[in-house]
């Protein structure tokens, strides 16, 4: 096989995240925000709208796998709340608050941000030999500040994240767009992940061979699905990539 391009998924691959999006702290802070912009919501009642407008959300949706868009909640809590003094506000702070206060509730819910041991020597040895590029169930608005903080994000091209597209994996339509943007078929390249559903499953469905990395994270059984290289420590991943490039 002549290996030509890497795809990876970021949480629980790259990235070694923990969140906590119940966390009480998150809705105080939202809800004390929320309150410069001429919006009264007490934190519980900010945190009872932030899930039924994903849950409606999901609900308006025709995909198998549909994804929710964490800047349209905010952006859909705003209109609904809007006062005469938030309506006031300057169109530049209203074009942009959505996206501040997403950006604000994932900062607030998170807890730990790291990569796992070697990723960073591991990735920038492959990138000087391969096409590297991102295919991810997340959020935008979240995905590629959190790969700049760990200096990772310049690695990566194209970065396909499955809230701008409304669908999640293993919806193989994600895995595709990242193909065509790097103008190369399944038979060039590589994916590693850690979710045997979403990643193996998901990758395996258009053709791509898989590398599934056993992290701390992630479903790790799935009947039926097999991966085709297993590692347990992200910088095996070098002697993964030389074991299909034997075949």
């Amino acid at each position: 096989m002549i290996v030509k391009g890497i795809l990876f998924d970021i949480n629980g691959t790259l990235l070694d995240i923990h969140t906590d999006e119940g966390h009480e702290e998150i809705y105080r802070v939202l809800s004390k925000l929320l309150s410069y912009q001429g919006i009264a919501l007490d934190p519980n009642s900010l945190k009872e709208q932030y899930y039924q407008v994903m849950k409606e959300q999901r609900a308006a949706s025709r995909e198998h796998h549909p994804e929710f868009d964490a800047v349209g909640i905010f952006r859909e809590i705003i209109t609904q709340h809007s006062t005469n003094f938030t309506r006031g506000l300057s169109t530049t702070k209203l074009e942009h608050l959505s996206i501040f206060l997403a950006e604000t509730y994932r900062a607030v819910s998170r807890f730990q941000l790291q990569t796992y041991p070697d990723v960073e020597a591991t990735v920038r040895h492959l990138h000087s030999k391969y096409r590297l590029a991102v295919v991810s169930d997340g959020q935008s608005a979240y995905a590629t500040a959190e790969l700049h903080a760990v200096g990772l994000l310049g690695y990566f091209d194209p970065i396909i994240i499955s809230g701008d597209f409304g669908y999640r994996k293993p919806d193989q339509r994600l895995f595709t767009a990242a193909l065509t943007a790097m103008n190369m078929t399944s038979s060039d390249v590589l994916f590693v992940g850690n979710d045997m559903h979403r990643d193996v499953y998901g990758a395996q469905r258009v053709g791509i061979k898989t590398i599934f990395f056993k992290s701390n994270q992630g479903t790790h059984q799935k009947d039926g699905v097999e991966p085709d290289y297993i590692i347990y420590h992200f910088a095996e991943l070098l002697k993964a990539i030389h074991f299909f490039e034997c075949q």
